[in-house]
């Protein structure tokens, strides 16, 4: 049976770059795993140098100190290679070599890189002792002895001419380097470097095994004492392939990203030599610090997505839950403010958002307009169709039950109407559903709100002192409201902005007076 198992992110690759990666997302309490292959590139080194506060360190007593570090944070770091990751959507599946599945939502590549080397007798038996690649990492053990550079393309011209600071006595090897100006030359010879064209074949040891010189096709023999070479770099990519991450332009084709890490695919990002070939082990690392604070940053933004998603569905299924529980919710008769004010209008298409149980959208169909209603309950959308059959009205009124937050009609209409539509939690989208629903207002059409500009007495605390005092903060006022919509006032006329008392009848049988908000705007004609 395949093993399968879920996290917060996958790192793949346990060198430098991948554990500083997973160091971060394992101190911001994420469930990160680390699968290393066992092969970083400087594992040919004894000694690494220019890493500040562990120069001289051997990389695997740094690789052993980093896993041992994750380790603390929950981090957990397993051997072995990846396969194949796929795009599952909100989750990445990343297959290993023995079948194992692992499921995560952000995937950080720490590969790194294969270096291949020219094919020169002897050359990869001494890579990383007397054959050696970066002067920034190895320059300073043999300065002043006889080096030399082996060239595997113009760019190694670069190369040539940085190594000449740590010695004055410097060969370069310049068969693959292609035509040398008469510029470049110039330059060379000012410093001393010696230019051999030959190509090289072979690299010659002493009894000690250490490099004494290199033999050129012509079986002239170059005495040295160490090697440079800028070796082509290899990303192993493969596993990725079907993701059609964009790549970077540069040897190796390294996987191209922003300053973050983040790759071309929004839960992927990539750090170390994978994007950076030739990169050292201060760069993987802040690389892949950088790349594991991105990932922690993108999951941060997705909880809270979800938070608010789930938040959303929770308070739909109040409202439903809250019509379900009755046989009727509402009386079944229009909203006295709503007829006062909408019976001043030509009939045309309306719009009603949050209809509840479809009185007032009932209501406009008997009067001529062609009505679309919305409402979050599906047990209050189907009342309200049941009063529209009754009414023999079905062609005059259509009911939507749908979150009107994220699935308004994209139409226009002569007259948007939003009842009621607050709520105690401080949360609720109020503002943003009615600057959406004032864009659906065709031109010359109305945008009418509704709304308790002050809670209903059976809503207050007590009956005392403090009439102002409720079980939620205070609503909004139309005037207030208005400037909260911040809608464009060469566009817009109010019509009405103002405070109406409603008779009504409380839970508890006793007439009360309710004060209802009321805005009326409208859309200019074009």
């Amino acid at each position: 049976m395949t093993n399968e198992r879920s996290w917060d992110a996958v790192v793949i690759g346990g060198g430098i770059a991948g554990l500083s990666a997973a160091q971060m997302l394992g101190r911001a309490r994420r469930r990160t795993l680390v699968i290393d292959g066992g092969s970083p590139r400087n594992r040919f080194a004894a000694h690494m140098h220019g890493v500040l506060g562990h120069d001289g360190v051997d990389p695997a007593e740094l690789l052993r100190r980093g896993r041992e570090e994750v380790a603390a944070y929950g981090v957990v770091v397993v051997d072995g290679s990846v396969t194949t990751v796929i795009d599952d959507g909100d989750r990445m599946r990343i297959i290993r070599d023995d079948g194992t599945i692992d499921h995560a939502r952000a995937v950080v590549i720490a590969s790194g890189i294969r270096d291949v080397l020219p094919e020169v007798e002897g050359l990869a038996a001494l890579w990383g002792r007397s054959v050696l690649h970066c002067p920034y990492c190895h320059g300073w053990e043999v300065a002043e002895r006889r080096l030399g550079v082996l060239a595997t393309s113009p760019t190694s011209i670069h190369q040539i001419e940085l190594v000449r600071q740590w010695s004055d006595d410097v060969t370069a090897f310049t068969a693959d380097a292609g035509h040398l100006d008469s510029e470049t030359m110039a330059r060379l010879i000012a410093r001393g470097i010696r230019v051999v064209t030959a190509p090289a074949r072979a690299l010659v040891t002493g009894d000690s095994g250490a490099l004494t010189a290199v033999r050129d096709v012509n079986g002239t023999e170059h005495p040295l004492d160490a090697l440079f070479v800028a070796p082509t770099p290899a990303p192993d990519l493969a596993f990725v392939d079907g993701l059609h991450l964009t790549r970077a332009d540069g040897p190796g084709s390294p996987l191209a990203v922003d300053a973050l890490g983040s790759t071309s695919h929004p839960r992927v990002w990539a750090a170390g030599n994978t994007t950076a070939p030739y990169g050292n082990v201060p760069l993987s690392m802040g690389a892949g610090s950088m790349a594991g604070a991105a990932v922690n940053a993108a999951l941060v933004a997705e909880d809270a997505r979800h938070a608010v998603e789930s938040r959303r569905h929770q308070r739909n299924a109040h409202w439903e839950e809250r019509y379900a529980s009755d046989e009727r919710f509402w009386s079944g008769r229009v909203n006295a403010t709503f007829a006062a004010v909408a019976q001043t209008l030509s009939p045309g298409s309306a719009l009603d958002i949050g209809c509840g149980e479809g009185a007032d959208a009932v209501w406009l169909a008997e009067r001529g307009w062609q009505v679309t209603a919305v409402d979050v309950s599906e047990t209050a959308v189907a009342r309200g169709l049941a009063a529209a059959e009754e009414r023999g009205l079905t062609d005059r009124v259509r009911f939507i039950a749908a979150d009107a937050g994220h699935a308004l009609p994209e139409a226009k209409f002569d007259l948007v109407a939003s009842s009621f539509l607050h709520s105690w939690e401080p949360d609720f989208p109020r503002i943003p559903l009615l600057r959406t629903a004032a864009e659906r207002v065709a031109p010359g059409g109305h945008l009418l709100v509704l709304s308790h500009a002050a809670p209903p007495p059976w809503a207050r605390k007590n009956h005392d002192d403090d009439t102002s005092a409720h079980d939620g903060p205070p609503l909004l006022g139309p005037r207030e409201e208005l400037d909260l919509l911040r809608l464009d006032a060469s566009e817009w006329t109010t019509i009405l902005a103002e405070v109406r008392p409603r008779a009504a009848t409380a839970p508890t049988g006793e007439s009360v007076t309710i004060d209802d908000g009321v805005l009326l705007l409208q859309r200019a004609a074009r």
